[in-house]
């Protein structure tokens, strides 16, 4: 499907597209293992669909941050897309005559350092740390180059972008790959569709509002309508769980969003893009989230992820998502902890069949604006 066919979105492996580069300047193709990949489109934006003037973002305006940081799953997701591909080239050249395992990206567990720019691609870095016959280790290591793209006339990086003097980390990721295994005990809680099935069950996916742009409370009230955006790879709606949480401390309200594909996937695609689109998803308005939860949605300060840790607990297959107009999943979002200008927010992410595929635990900075003679430290 083109992206004129999808409302002017991209489907998430046009989205998060990207090719493999030569060596770094100065090396060979035969000096050490690491593998060079850069991104072919720019990041989404957070905060790009607001209907704002850029003089309204910022501070104590009505846009409460810059707005210009990169959705920080992109960078997450596409370094478990290259380190998938650098795996199964690795995988390719073993062994030929030996039986090939099913494998899949069982955890990756990133860390944000710099906010990620639009107008530059990533350029990522990865190399094997550790492999044995059951466990694999990967790590990669993301920069962004110092200077705008040379040429975004085609809304994709040019091949010479790869050259221009690169800045400093910005993201850094351990990726872990494991094979499908035999379940000898499939243990888990009921799932988010038997104990939320009232809420659920009153209204189909879709009637439900879309994902807000950006889910700050004093954003939302600007708004007329909800919109859907142009988040990529994604339907994506948000059930109102405004009775359900009412009067409850912070450690047991719930929100729930209902995700699934914009466009199928690629017959090629193996498990792991699968299960990247899902940690994509899980990112969205995350730490947003939390902030009005915390009573910092009309006092809004900052909002920026530190570490993000995402685990599959089921075989590769199992995470596969169907393309259809009823397959849709169940991000079950909560808010365990708030302390020291930082909050843990935990996702768990249901099949269309109630299954618990997978957990995302982030840690960010969240934090209302200052007040006046209350600031006594910087994190």
């Amino acid at each position: 499907m083109s992206s004129s066919q999808l409302g002017g979105r991209l489907a998430f492996h046009d989205a998060l597209d990207f090719v493999e580069l030569g060596p770094a300047h100065g090396r060979t193709a035969n000096e050490g293992s690491t593998k060079r990949y850069m991104s072919v489109r720019p990041a989404w934006i957070t905060g790009a669909d607001l209907p704002f003037d850029r003089k309204d973002y910022g501070p104590g305006r009505p846009v409460p941050f810059n707005g210009t940081a990169t959705y920080g799953g992109h960078v997450y997701a596409q370094s478990g897309l290259v380190a998938a591909k650098c795996f199964e080239e690795s995988q390719a050249r073993s062994d030929e005559d030996a039986p090939k395992k099913q494998y899949g990206i069982h955890t990756v567990h990133g860390y944000f350092a710099e906010a990620g720019a639009a107008d530059r691609p990533f350029i990522y870095e990865v190399q094997v740390l550790a492999t044995n016959a059951g466990f694999h280790n990967l790590i990669v290591t993301v920069r962004q180059p110092t200077r705008p793209s040379t040429d975004l006339s085609r809304g994709v990086f040019p091949l010479e972008d790869s050259r221009l003097p690169l800045g400093p980390v910005c993201f850094t990721a351990l990726v872990s790959f494991r094979p499908a295994g035999v379940s000898q005990a499939k243990l888990q809680e009921e799932p988010a569709q038997k104990r939320f099935h009232d809420i659920l069950s009153s209204r189909p996916p879709p009637a439900w509002d879309p994902v807000p742009l950006s889910d700050i409370d004093s954003v939302n009230a600007q708004l007329p309508t909800p919109e859907v955006g142009t988040f990529p790879g994604l339907h994506m709606h948000k059930v109102d769980m405004r009775e359900y949480n009412k009067g409850k401390p912070l450690h047991e309200r719930r929100e729930l969003l209902l995700y699934r594909l914009l466009a199928p996937l690629p017959q090629s695609a193996g498990s792991s893009m699968h299960i990247m689109c899902h940690a994509f998803e899980a990112d969205r308005n995350s730490l947003f989230m939390l902030g009005n939860h915390a009573g910092f949605g009309f006092d809004f300060g900052r909002a920026a992820s530190l570490s993000y840790s995402f685990v599959v607990h089921v075989n590769p297959e199992d995470a596969v998502m169907k393309y259809g107009e009823d397959e849709w999943w169940i991000q079950e979002v909560c808010f365990p902890r708030l302390e020291a200008g930082r909050g843990i927010v935990m996702s768990k992410l249901w099949s269309p069949a109630g299954v618990h595929i997978a957990t995302e635990y982030q840690d960010g900075i969240i934090r209302r604006q200052w007040r006046e003679g209350e600031r006594q430290g910087k994190l």
